[in-house]
Order: structure tokens, then sequence, then C-alpha cells
């Protein structure tokens, strides 16, 4: 191991259950798994619910769920943080009594106008430590936060692995709050406390982060000259998300929860997951990555300092390469499910998957492509497609029945050359008379090959669609 790694390593995914998993946190779980794992060490799940007024179940079992369908496990029981909030506030109160912490009495007014007077002079909006030296006593009965006795003096250097050697002076940190004056925990308190009872050696986060780590070193520090045993976790802030645009990751650019990627756009997970390792992280030229491979070869080194950028079209790609490369019986069931149809469609399905996804670029596609097996005769035409069976189509639609109907051998290779002999005969191109011949079959412009349709109806159904088709045209 590196000298990173000398302990066992221990890593954990800390997300607010006030929305879905979105794209950016589902990487940075992803990041931690494999860093973990990479390691032969753990990875822990904390759900970070103490905004009780934002904080849901359906956020939370959605959390949950996303990263299973990611193949994200955890070791042991998630840690749910608001029921934490005693031994937090046990912290503070160590701090408070050994003289790292004390409490500050300044009114809400008081910091509003202390703000305001620090914008209008252009200088940093912090916390001035006019409590810091007085007697408590002064405060008397009043309310009271308890804040951490910030180092004034000097500065911190942060070793992040991925960004590098980070300097702040301490001038620049402020006394910032650990408990409120109602006594709850406050974030920055909550997760340092929740870090070290886990036993978390690394913190592999978003790079939004960065600062919070210089003011979370103060107070583990201080942690530590209290009762000793609390180190500085190694530290690495991964850079953000961008847009195609290079804009912050929006809806726009495709920022949806992981969920919407499964269920609305028709992503595979190993498909998603690869994609979202590439965001930020590389290993040569490869592109196509197995998670068994990425576990081998994910290291932070790898990890870039730049923004990554969201491309959704460069993940439908990749996500069709995974289609194809898929088991069949996998993809007919998760279509079939698109579908509702029962055991018997999906074996259907299952048949027809080979020819199916050779175009496909998400579970969408696939369904579309596959639905029209299932189309009841006499079939709705769609309005773009109505035309190729009108007019003189119609009489070539006539033409391939004719022919079609005396094969005496129903395969792929006898279909195409009796096409091919109707559309030679009449003096046309071959997707003249194929288009006319797809809408009859489907319903649509567009289809899996023609002669490929054909097969997979098989001949009494395709003879039997196109003659309704027929029939439609002669009453009009």
């Amino acid at each position: 191991m590196t000298a990173d790694t000398a302990a066992p390593v221990v890593t954990r995914f800390a997300p607010s259950p006030t929305g879905f998993l979105h794209i950016g946190g589902a990487r940075t779980a992803l990041f931690n798994w494999l860093f973990a794992r990479h390691h032969g060490g753990k990875f822990l799940l904390r759900i970070e619910d103490t905004d009780r007024a934002r904080s849901t179940q359906p956020a939370i079992d959605a959390i949950l769920d996303g990263m299973r369908w990611l193949g994200l496990d955890w070791d042991g029981e998630a840690v749910f943080q608001f029921a934490r909030a005693d031994r937090h506030a046990e912290v503070a109160h160590r701090l408070l009594a050994a003289g790292h912490a004390y409490k500050c009495f300044a009114t809400p007014e008081e910091l509003t106008a202390l703000r305001e007077e620090q914008r209008a002079a252009g200088k940093p909006m912090r916390y001035d430590g006019r409590w810091r030296d007085r007697d408590p006593a002064e405060g008397g009965d009043r309310p009271f936060v308890v804040r951490l006795r910030a180092p004034t003096e000097g500065s911190v250097t942060i070793e992040d692995r991925v960004q590098g050697s980070v300097t702040v002076a301490n001038a620049e940190l402020d006394d910032f709050v650990l408990l409120r004056s109602d006594g709850t925990p406050t974030y920055m308190l909550a997760v340092v406390v929740d870090d070290h009872d886990m036993g978390v050696t690394h913190v592999i986060r978003g790079d939004d982060h960065l600062n919070n780590a210089f003011r979370q070193l103060a107070l583990i520090r201080a942690m530590d000259a209290v009762e000793g045993g609390w180190p500085d976790p190694i530290y690495a802030h991964i850079p953000l998300i961008h847009g195609s645009d290079g804009a912050k990751l929006s809806k726009r650019h495709g920022a949806l929860g992981v969920e919407a990627y499964r269920d609305e756009l028709g992503i595979l997970p190993e498909a998603l997951g690869n994609y979202l390792l590439r965001l930020g992280w590389g290993h040569g030229d490869d592109e196509i990555i197995s998670r068994e491979q990425a576990t081998e070869w994910f290291d932070l080194a790898g990890v870039g300092k730049s923004p990554s950028r969201f491309d959704q079209k460069k993940l439908e790609n990749l996500n069709g390469l995974y289609i194809r490369a898929a088991d069949d019986a996998r993809l007919a069931s998760l279509v079939a499910e698109r579908l509702g149809v029962d055991a018997d469609g999906r074996a259907v399905i299952q048949s027809a998957m080979p020819v199916l996804k050779l175009r496909a670029a998400n579970l969408n596609e696939l369904a579309e492509g596959a639905r029209f097996l299932f189309a009841v005769r006499p079939l709705e035409i769609d309005e773009d497609a109505r035309p190729l069976i009108e007019g003189g189509n119609a009489e070539v639609l006539a033409a391939l029945h004719t022919v079609l109907d005396a094969l005496p051998h129903w395969d792929t290779e006898a279909l195409e050359t009796a096409v091919r002999g109707v559309a030679e005969a009449r003096g046309i191109k071959l997707g003249a008379a194929a288009q006319p011949l797809r809408a009859a079959l489907t319903g649509r412009r567009t289809s899996p090959g023609i002669y490929d349709v054909l097969t997979l109806l098989g001949r009494h159904e395709s003879l039997a669609r196109i003659a309704d088709q027929m029939a439609v045209t002669a009453d009009r």
C-alpha cells in the first residue's frame, strides 16, 4: 500500500435526502466505492438528514434504490445523521469545557448589521469574534450559540490528493457555530464527528467542499488536543461536473436523478457507471471499462483537476454499445416491462432481440422497435407513414403481396430476392419497394431491417398485415 493507504481504507458517501440521487452524487459515490474496493477497505453510507424540513422518506428510498441499481453496495447499515444529534452535542460540550469553544450571545440583529457593514466596506463577511474573549456571565440568560475557538495565526496546508497542495491562512477563517441556540448541532460539527466515529480515512467529495475542509480540520485538531485519537483524514476534492457548454450542470444539460436515466431514458446501469467513471477519471485511452477493471485500476492520481462536461449524446452512444453486448434474455425482460407484455410476449421479444438491439441506443428505442410484434390487426398507421401505402405505393404493395405469397421458403435470402425483383420489375429503387412494405407491416416509417421484420412476423402474419392495408386503400 502507498503512504495514503497504510491504514485500512474507509470511505463514505454522505448524501442529503432532500431530492433524488443526482448525477454528481452518483459519481462521488462511485469514486468512493471504487477506491475502497480497490484497497480492500470499507465503503460506508451516511444519510445526512439533519434538515428535517426538507429531508423526506421518498428521497431516502430513491437514494438507496439508485445506489443498488448502480451496483454500489455499502458495508454495514446506513448511518442516519439526525439520530446522532446527542453525540454531536457531546463533542461540542467537551470542546466548551476544554476552552476550545465558547458561548456567543450575539443576536441575529447584531450579526446582520455586522454583515452589512462588512459588505459595504468590501470586506469578507465572517464573524468578528466579539464574544471570543468575553466572560459568558455577561450574556446572562440570553440565548447563545457555541462557537469553535479557531486558530487565528499561521496557516493550514492540505495535501489534497486531487487538488494538490492548498494553503489557507487561519486569519481568513472564523469561529463557526457548533451548536445553534436551540442546542442542535450544525452540519459542520455533525460531519466531523460522524467521519471520526465511522473511522473514515479518506474524504472523497466535490471540490465545492474544499473550503469546508479547512474549517473542519480546525475542529478535528481541537478535539485531538482535547482527547487524542482524532487524526486528519486524507482529502480528495473532485471537480464538479459541468454541462456540455461549460456552464454549471442543470436539468437542461441532463442533470436528472439516477432513476430518470433508468426509467425515462432507458439507460443500463453498467453504461451509466462506465460513463460516470470516465467523467473526470481516465486510464490511458480506455473508454469501455468494466466494473472489475475499474476496481483494479482506480486511483486518485487518475482524477483530473478540471471540471468534466456531461454529454448526453456520448452517454447514449456508450449505452448503445452496452445494449449490443447485453444478454438477450435480460434485455427482453426489461423491454417486456416497458411494453406490459406477459411471459409469452417476453419470449417473442427475446427471439427478436438479436435484430432489435443492433440499432437501439436505449431501452425506449428497443421497446419501440419491438412494439410492431404485438400490434393488433388491422394496424393503426402513423400519420407520417400513411403516404407510403397510398397512391402508386398501393400498387407496389399489391405486387409485393403476390410475389411474397408465392415464395416456397420464408427466409431472409428468399425475401430479399423477392423484394428486389419487384423493385426491378417496376423500375423503382429498392427503398421505394421496402418503405410501403415497412409501413404495412409495422405502421411506421422506421423499424428493424425489413427482411428481419418479415422473418420475425412470419409468413401468415406478414401477408395478413399487407392484405389489410391493401383492403383499406381499395376502399378509398
